[in-house]
């Protein structure tokens, strides 16, 4: 029997799962505030969203799923405290941009799974950045894995070769086949020799590669004298107010040289600086010198107090204040083969995160020196450059012309094409990623201005929130030739439908494709998993068919499910 699934929230990301579930077969209905344009009304429900009625008239008694895909965290936890009241069993996958509160949410409430849009979105940004012309990811050996699509076409390296020579690569999984003539599951493929021909399209998992280009601390302090440039601009105020006062010192102290005190030079600068600064100085000369040096003496006195005030103050500003932050970040900023992350919204800090974790140079520009997250990114040691990314200048200060790509992600779609443009227009060769969130628009942005990659958050996570729907903690999705396909890790018990079977029998019988087998602390994989026999304790990663993951749903899915 199929699931019943009900898509709370019908905004560009929870119209696009609904859309999907109803693609694979699914049972599926929608719950909207409005009305929707071309959909009936017993598919789309309209009302408020955490009303009662409203997920009564929608079936929340007879469902299996409740997927909440709204962006409001409030709205959506109480969408979900109301659906457990009318349905305890039901299975929630919630939509949470506060991913704290998603987490605890999981490890205290049953069956309830948290999923992030700028966390899904985030690793398909950065593949793209470093080059991959990736489709969607998927999670293997605590690793996140770019998935890609290989077209063989008349030049393509991998026409003519055998299936069987690409299965055993261990750095590389081999996801899902669809040949150009007929229909023929991978590992039928594999078994057969089949080669691959023109036409043919391939679904690769590549595990990505960890640089280690971290810095000592001698080179980079060696960097920060090397740019000391900018010390001028972030310290200017300061610059000035010390000159100004070494101005005032320097013509107390000849005045009082030239006068008929007989001072030498070092008492009168001793004098000099005591007297502005409010030390004290040798006073008893004053006493006894002429009333115009008195008078030049009160007049120094009521500016130098005035001026070393005033200097102070900024240098207490610069030293403990954002100014000093900022001149160490602009002075830190790498010189060449960098990524420049423009916008550290919620997806923006994650893209960040990932590319640093995997051993690149990063560079942050926000216009927002408030952002609450400039103290994460720059925790971890990344410059933050605090100024508008779509001027030249600020381009220029992070270094644009030397840099591996350019990531536009901020918050607003027209200053991402702003800065895209302007990036582009300043060093044509330089790889953008564009982040725009209508997934059309994104679609036609890329045709227009021809970017390396447009990408919509929403196209990028409905994939995993419909498979989810389906079955199961998914581990990685993808949609080829609008099928939508889900990896997943599922624990083999007694009553499990693959148990005591063997896996080449059953891939082929069930339409999935096994990654690999952890069993008695080990992992099996490439031929010798096909030859396995699967059986109680073990768990298999695999990917299937979304439309196939229903003939899992009769058991229960925290048996039939593992992370």
């Amino acid at each position: 029997m199929k699931p019943r699934i009900i898509v709370c929230g019908l905004g560009r990301t929870g119209y696009k799962v609904f859309r999907l579930l109803r693609q694979q077969g699914a049972l599926v209905v929608g719950i909207h505030h409005q009305p929707i344009p071309g959909e009936a009304a017993g598919d789309v429900i309209v009302g408020n969203l955490h009303a009662a009625s409203t997920l009564t008239a929608a079936g929340i008694h007879q469902a299996h799923t409740l997927v909440i895909a709204g962006p409001d965290d409030e709205l959506n936890l109480s969408i979900m405290m109301q659906a457990r009241v009318l349905n305890p069993r039901i299975r929630i996958i919630n939509r949470f941009f506060n991913t704290n509160l998603g987490d605890r949410l999981d490890q205290s409430v049953p069956n309830h799974l948290t999923m992030s849009v700028a966390g899904l979105a985030a690793p398909v940004f950065t593949f793209a950045a470093l080059g991959n012309q990736a489709i969607g990811q998927i999670k293997l050996f605590k690793q996140t894995w770019p998935i890609h699509e290989e077209y063989i076409d008349e030049n393509h390296p991998w026409l003519g070769r055998k299936l069987s020579d690409l299965w055993n690569d261990r750095s590389r999984m081999l996801i899902y086949y669809i040949p150009v003539k007929g229909e023929m599951d991978l590992v039928a493929a594999v078994l057969s020799g089949q080669e691959l021909r023109v036409g043919d399209r391939l679904i690769v998992g590549t595990q990505p590669r960890v640089r280690s280009t971290r810095k000592s601390l001698i080179a980079k302090l060696l960097k920060v004298l090397t740019n000391l440039r900018q010390f001028k601009q972030h310290a200017q105020s300061v610059l000035v107010g010390a000159m100004v006062l070494l101005v005032i010192i320097l013509i107390a102290t000849l005045t009082y040289v030239s006068s008929e005190l007989k001072m030498s030079v070092v008492d009168a600068l001793y004098f000099s600086v005591g007297m502005l600064t409010g030390a004290g100085g040798n006073d008893n000369l004053i006493e006894h010198a002429p009333n115009s040096i008195k008078l030049f003496t009160v007049v120094m006195m009521l500016i130098g107090v005035a001026v070393f005030g005033v200097w102070y103050a900024l240098l207490n500003d610069f030293i403990l204040g954002t100014r000093f932050k900022q001149f160490w970040d602009a002075a830190r900023v790498p010189h060449c083969h960098h990524y420049i992350v423009c916008g550290l919204s919620g997806i923006g800090i994650k893209i960040v995160q990932q590319l640093y974790a995997s051993g690149h140079e990063v560079v942050v520009i926000e216009r927002d020196s408030n952002n609450k997250y400039v103290n994460t990114a720059r925790g971890v040691g990344i410059p933050v450059i605090y100024a508008d990314a779509s001027f030249s200048a600020t381009l220029k200060v992070a270094n644009l012309d030397c840099a591996a790509a350019v990531l536009a992600v901020t918050g607003n779609d027209a200053t991402n094409l702003e800065i895209a443009l302007k990036a582009k227009c300043m060093t044509p060769n330089v790889p953008v990623i564009v982040h725009y969130a209508d997934p059309d628009f994104a679609r036609m942005a890329q045709e227009v201005f021809d970017f390396e990659a447009v990408l919509s958050p929403a196209e990028l996570a409905a994939p995993a929130f419909a498979a989810a729907a389906l079955g199961g903690e998914i581990l990685g999705n993808g949609i080829t030739a609008d099928s939508l396909w889900v990896a997943f890790a599922t624990l083999i018990t007694p009553s499990h439908p693959f148990c005591g079977q063997q896996m080449k029998d059953v891939a082929m019988s069930a339409d999935f494709v096994p990654l690999y087998l952890e069993t008695n602390s080990q992992t099996i994989h490439g031929w010798d998993l096909l030859e396995t026999s699967l059986s109680g304790g073990d768990i298999l990663y695999l990917t299937m068919p979304a439309t196939r993951l229903y003939q899992l749903w009769r058991y229960t899915p925290s048996q039939v499910m593992a992370s």
